[in-house]
């Protein structure tokens, strides 16, 4: 959906009403502040770094992130709620990884720019500094 913008009340020439006949609706912004506020919770980042570069359980991101199961798990539906992670069983055992969205994938590539992480997943380094 986009949204309908007001007149604006000056024209300063930079032809702002046709970026604002194609910028996406309040929901579609409200629906993105709520995946990036997740981000806003270092241990939640940490989690999320973990699920862009691997498939793992409860236990292992809880001894990766030194917390306990149960704190874990509260952190991971929080992410799986906002639709930034899935989850599958496999036996006992829950998995967790990235979701296969476009935010993920936008959140996947802002992590690895600003950690300088080269993702083992591609290979490809999505950030690279000067010294390389």
């Amino acid at each position: 959906k986009k949204m309908k913008h007001a007149l604006l009340p000056h024209d300063h020439g930079q032809n702002i009403e046709t970026f604002l006949d194609r910028m996406p609706d309040n929901d579609e912004f409200i629906k993105v502040a709520e995946a990036f506020q997740q981000l806003g919770d270092g241990t939640r980042l940490k989690i999320l770094c973990i699920l862009c570069h691997s498939r793992e359980c409860v236990s292992n991101i809880a001894a990766a992130v030194s917390m306990s199961n149960a704190a874990v798990s509260h952190h991971l539906q929080i992410l799986k709620k906002s639709g930034l992670i899935v989850s599958e069983r496999s036996g006992k055992e829950i998995y967790y990884t990235l979701a296969d969205t476009r935010e993920a994938a936008l959140l996947h590539g802002a992590i690895d720019a600003l950690f300088e992480i080269k993702c083992p997943r591609c290979g490809k380094p999505l950030f690279t500094s000067e010294e390389d």
